[in-house]
């Protein structure tokens, strides 16, 4: 697999790159995400980080539980993602497909936690190395 320089994303006052890696599951965890259901879920989760303006890179739904990896705009917070691919997912597959209400507790599809990481391309050894260096930086900019 060969490293790409990831493009950065552009606001009228900002580049950014900023990434993250969801993992979130059905309510205790059960095997409901197969089939149909996962095929539709995947489409419906592209569907609605475009809506916020998001990019999937990497998406995968297994029997009991889901990865997403996008890059996001630096005006959402993960919270925000999250709550709108889950809460919109779980409205949806609960409408389209009537026999997950038989698999889940009172109607309610995903369980309310999630795990999230922030995916950088550089590491934090380097932002730190780069923050350290900044008055030698400076100082050589004003020698020249």
């Amino acid at each position: 697999m060969e490293s790409k320089i990831p493009k950065f994303g552009s606001t009228r006052h900002a580049k950014h790159f900023i990434a993250y890696h969801f993992v979130w599951i059905p309510k205790y965890r059960r095997d409901v995400l197969v089939g149909k259901v996962a095929e539709r879920l995947k489409q419906m989760l592209k569907e609605f980080a475009k809506e916020l303006g998001c990019e999937v890179i990497s998406l995968e739904v297994m029997p009991d539980h889901v990865h997403v990896f996008l890059r996001a705009k630096p005006n959402l917070s993960p919270a925000q993602i999250i709550n709108h691919l889950k809460g919109k997912s779980a409205r949806k597959l609960l409408q389209e497909f009537p026999e997950l209400r038989a698999k889940t507790t009172k109607g309610r599809l995903w369980s309310r936690s999630y795990f999230v990481a922030s995916v950088g391309y550089i590491t934090d050894e380097i932002v730190k190395h780069y923050i350290e260096t900044q008055w030698e930086r400076e100082l050589k900019r004003k020698e020249q």
